[in-house]
């Protein structure tokens, strides 16, 4: 049997792998958008709710003043769904909600606080986690002395960096507590590699008193 190819078929061919290749596209592009859509109602939703969280606190504490140097000596308190405070870096950019947890659906809306670390306020080392393409992009211009604000229910936390590395993902010693203060941010790396990226990029903070 002899198979006869013409330059109808082919043109066929060719036109329905086109229009394979744009549908590809548009459902890619879609699903981009709606990523980005729904980080940004999620941040935008959240920064409220702390934003209402503070004031009520704020309020109870000029209701009760009595009782509001008790409130600095509890430990620093969850929100509601998991709400911890929000982060900043007002030099390079960063500004973004932090919420308990490391999963992929986490990280896809916010910065998450890698559980089983310290929380803002207690000593030990509080770990931050951060996508390389969303939040945490900007730590790629971070340097030494750059100020680190968590303002969270129990107050505001500042600390500053000491210093930046790049390790194995399996180096979890970065997490390790010395007994202080410390805040230790953790991204992929490197920041424009395409894939999976084979390495981590470490920021060290410590508490300013």
């Amino acid at each position: 049997m002899k198979l006869v190819i013409t330059n109808k078929s082919i043109r066929w061919v060719l036109r329905g792998t086109q229009r394979l290749l744009f549908a590809c596209a548009a459902v890619l592009l879609g699903y981009c958008a709606f990523v980005l859509l729904d980080a940004w109602i999620f941040q935008h939703r959240e920064k409220q709710n702390l934003e209402r969280l503070l004031q009520q606190e704020n309020q109870a504490k000029k209701a009760h003043p009595q009782t509001a140097t008790l409130t600095v000596a509890l430990p620093p308190a969850i929100g509601p769904d998991g709400l911890i405070g929000r982060i900043e870096i007002l030099r390079v950019g960063v500004s973004a909600v932090v919420v308990e947890g490391t999963t992929k659906s986490i990280l896809r809306r916010a910065a998450g606080h890698i559980v089983g670390t310290a929380l803002p306020g207690q000593r030990g080392n509080v770990g931050i986690a951060a996508h390389r393409d969303t939040f945490f992009r900007p730590l790629r211009n971070i340097q030494r002395d750059d100020v680190i604000v968590l303002t969270t229910l129990r107050g505001e936390y500042r600390y500053r960096v000491v210093s930046t590395k790049v390790v194995s993902p399996y180096d979890v010693a970065v997490l390790n507590s010395d007994g202080h203060e410390i805040l230790t941010l953790v991204t992929c790396y490197p920041f424009y590699f395409v894939g999976a990226a084979p390495e981590r990029f470490i920021v060290r903070a410590e508490r300013i008193a």
